[in-house]
């Protein structure tokens, strides 16, 4: 992967600024060793951490062969190398007999039902330097965080549009969006929300019991890539620079007493196939120590930014993506799968009939710009982006997309006694 397709420089930067922004670009020397751990990061048990990364770099995926393939679908329970067989490109031409089994498993523990959700962006401040994100520190973007009246409002705009579940996002920025904020704001979605997830940097683990006990149900966290060498020299500076610190957030929020958590790889950083792989694993191996909890992955691609529009996710086409949540759903039957609005219409219509049970509706990456999205309305100053969307249907729009295509669109399924 060409690097420098990710090195864009703002008009708006000082001289002193951009001397160190290209210094870390440049100079690895002036970077922090990203497996060091910071001061103030809770360190737990790394057995997890280890087992993953060792089977991902051990994995070569082209020693597999279609025999592999065709024993893994035929095998009733898919075992670890079932699944790298299913992940390699001897698998390709077999895309076919793995929907087919995937549906299969996706109907017997999930029936033909779809779960709906909206993210929430609350703040957009950044620390952090990844080159591939629009909130990046060094980005040139309006910068926005939403008092507690503004997500209040937010809020019941997208609450009364019908939809019970939300995921509620940050920057990675501490000092703009401390964890008490973000406890508020779980407090004012316990209002107006059954079901409550957190997309934000990771923290220790009491103060994800903190947010738990503020109503925050599950936390999703983005490795972006399994990957620790290619890791580095994607995340040049901030806490996300930490690669087993953001590793363990999943675990650690366990600990805290969420009830659920999710897991991704941004595809398209570094190579997919050893991507895909980890984040099961890391699933996988969870599972087995927290068998109580729930389990969701999510199967992003790169998607374009503000002021960037040459990045894209590289290899990983449509076919790639479809194989991989395929072999997901095979590997992993119960765990939850979410296709996000980064991808188009036609495939999610697809792939919710085949391996996928939750999708995005109503969604806006920006800061609080619901009710213009929503109702035409201009409430004035927003905040930027994320990255861009490709799937910008309504909540009404999805949910009887949804209903046409012959399944059962769910808001949630949770009772509160």
């Amino acid at each position: 992967m060409a690097e420098n397709q990710f090195f864009i420089d703002s008009d708006k930067l000082s001289e002193a600024a951009l001397e160190r922004k290209h210094k870390l670009e440049t100079d690895p020397s002036s970077r922090t060793n990203h497996m060091e751990y910071m001061p103030g990061m809770e360190q737990i048990d790394p057995t997890i951490r280890n087992k993953v990364l060792s089977e991902m770099d051990s994995y070569d995926y082209n020693k597999y062969t279609a025999r592999d393939v065709q024993n893994a679908l035929e095998h009733e329970t898919c075992s670890v190398e079932d699944f790298k067989a299913l992940l390699s490109p001897a698998a390709e031409p077999f895309l076919e007999r793995m929907a087919q089994r995937a549906k299969i498993e996706t109907g017997k523990h999930f029936g033909n039902t779809v779960y709906l959700f909206t993210p929430l962006y609350i703040a957009n401040y950044c620390e952090n330097y990844c080159v591939y994100c629009g909130f990046n520190c060094y980005n040139d973007i309006h910068r926005k965080k939403l008092t507690f009246e503004e997500i209040e409002h937010e809020m019941k705009v997208i609450a009364d549009s019908g939809i019970e579940e939300i995921l509620m996002l940050t920057g990675e920025s501490r000092a703009q969006s401390d964890v008490e904020y973000i406890g508020e704001a779980c407090r004012l979605a316990k209002k107006y929300f059954r079901n409550i997830g957190l997309e934000i940097y990771p923290v220790n683990s009491d103060e994800y019991r903190y947010l738990h006990e503020c109503g925050a149900d599950y936390v999703t966290v983005f490795q972006e890539t399994y990957d620790n060498v290619k890791y580095e020299t994607l995340h040049l500076m901030g806490h996300k620079r930490v690669f087993p610190y953001r590793f363990e957030a999943q675990e650690r929020a366990l600990m805290g007493g969420m009830r659920g958590v999710g897991f991704s790889a941004l595809l398209g950083l570094s190579d997919f196939h050893k991507d895909a792989l980890a984040s099961a694993l890391h699933i996988y191996y969870l599972q087995r120590k927290y068998p109580y909890a729930e389990y969701s992955l999510s199967c992003p691609r790169l998607r374009p930014i503000i002021n960037n529009d040459k990045i894209n996710p590289l290899d990983v086409h449509e076919k790639q993506l479809c194989q991989i949540l395929c072999a997901y759903r095979i590997f992993l039957p119960y765990v939850g799968i979410t296709v996000s609005s980064r991808e188009q219409k036609h495939f999610r219509d697809g792939i919710v009939k085949i391996a996928a049970t939750k999708v995005s509706a109503g969604v806006s990456t920006g800061i609080g710009d619901h009710e213009s999205k929503y109702t035409g309305k201009d409430t004035g100053e927003s905040g930027d982006e994320q990255f861009e969307i490709s799937d910008g249907r309504s909540f009404d729009q999805m949910y009887n997309d949804m209903e046409s295509e012959g399944l059962q669109p769910v808001l949630n399924d949770y009772v509160y006694v």
